[in-house]
């Protein structure tokens, strides 16, 4: 109580104080635009969330679960959004920003579609799309070019594992319990043409699909990484950030990796950055590898959305700044200053334009948002996201003649009660 008092003061200016919580990247550009969004009436405060998206979702959900009126806006991992909105916890997106989206879920409007479906919820819309995340192949042509991969044609988890094992580099991706694992799930079980869950209109009634063909093919794939020599030796722990290194290690071909669009900026030569222009050439990029050969992948889509809580003592404001810190022109800065990508045509189109980045990756980006597999939009999200983790971590234990199956029975009765998490 005293911690949410404080928060909900006056700044040192006198004004009211609006709190937006960020996630920790961009956070440059975001402090920059919390000053430029203050106006005259109220000045707009950073405030910093924890680093995961899970504990992030933790602390705003026992925040707003309080009516906390100090929770102005926050940054949102798309998945939580259906969760906070179908609470009650989210003020509703009105006007032309509201049409703009509606519009693009169906290819018409400004924002891309991949971006505006997950701000949506029971045909209304509860946030404003900021930067539109996915994921890519990153890779060294050196070692792409050693195993004889044609990366101009789409490569599969089978050949991308193989490739690496026969070269001896490897195979990074995110396998820590924790959310983006299930990130990794649902793009290889989306890729096989299944889905983790269906039907999730129906909150707990939602069928439950991981035993399946998709599920199967899936959790082979997980296995025959997690019994490769390709497998980077923190595969249970590995992170977006913990494979970086191996990109352009001291010895070694290095690897190929599924990651998010900042990683072009990490890589890129500059003051204070480890790569030189020779290694930053040997860098490549494809769309994201197809769990069946023949089969077009399902990229990741994330990002951040801007949601302004429903307890706010400043909704108008709150909505006026969230308007304000999701311009074209601070999506430009982010895609720009710290490799996260826009969620609009328009911003895209100057990013485009500026130079920063080769078309063709720009264009990659896009279409993978596009054309790529959001994970589920349920209520109940965080139930499902933590009965997969619970079922299908360590990777070294996930086996295709069971951990589907086990999984999906668990997952089921959690969803209906039977079992906590």
């Amino acid at each position: 109580m005293l911690a949410s008092t404080a928060l909900a003061a006056c700044s040192d200016s006198g004004k009211p104080r609006l709190n937006w919580y960020v996630n920790p990247d961009g956070v440059p550009v975001f402090e920059k635009y919390a000053k430029e969004c203050s106006t005259g009436e109220y000045d707009l405060e950073v405030q910093l969330l924890p680093s995961g998206a899970t504990d992030q979702r933790t602390q705003l959900a026992r925040r707003l679960a309080a009516e906390d009126s100090s929770t102005d806006l926050m940054n949102l991992d798309p998945v939580f959004v259906a969760e906070f909105a179908n609470a009650g916890w989210l003020q509703e997106v009105e006007g032309p920003i509201a049409d703009s989206v509606q519009q693009s879920v169906e290819g018409e409007g400004d924002y891309l579609s991949g971006a505006a479906e997950t701000v949506t919820w029971d045909d209304k819309v509860f946030a404003i799309p900021l930067w539109a995340n996915t994921q890519v192949l990153w890779y060294r042509k050196s070692l792409a070019e050693a195993a004889g991969l044609d990366m101009t044609k789409p490569v599969t988890w089978d050949q991308v594992i193989e490739a690496a094992a026969a070269e001896g580099g490897t195979v990074g991706v995110q396998a820590n319990k924790y959310e983006a694992y299930v990130v990794w799930i649902n793009a290889l079980v989306q890729g096989a043409g299944g889905d983790i869950v269906s039907d999730t209109e129906a909150g707990r009634d939602a069928k439950v699909d991981l035993d399946s063909d998709a599920g199967r093919k899936a959790a082979a794939i997980i296995q025959k990484l997690a019994d490769s020599p390709a497998a980077q030796p923190d595969l249970s722990v590995s992170n977006e950030g913990t494979s970086l290194g191996q990109m352009f290690p001291a010895e070694g071909p290095g690897e190929f990796m599924v990651n998010w669009t900042f990683v072009y900026k990490n890589y890129e030569p500059g003051d204070g950055k480890p790569t030189t222009p020779e290694q930053f050439k040997d860098l490549g990029w494809t769309r994201y590898p197809q769990t069946v050969a023949g089969e077009e992948s399902k990229p990741p889509v994330g990002g951040i959305d801007i949601g302004v809580g429903a307890y706010s003592e400043h909704p108008d404001w709150a909505m006026e700044a969230a308007e304000c810190i999701t311009s074209k022109q601070a999506q430009v800065d982010l895609a720009l200053d710290a490799g996260l990508m826009p969620s609009t045509n328009s911003a895209y189109d100057e990013v485009a334009a500026s130079g920063n980045y080769p078309k063709d990756l720009i264009e990659l980006f896009r279409t993978s948002v596009d054309e790529g597999g959001p994970r589920p939009k349920s209520a109940f999200y965080a139930m499902i996201s933590g009965a997969i983790q619970a079922r299908w971590h360590s990777p070294t234990s996930v086996d295709p003649d069971s951990t589907p199956e086990k999984s999906g029975k668990y997952l089921q009765d959690v969803l209906e009660g039977k079992s906590l998490l």
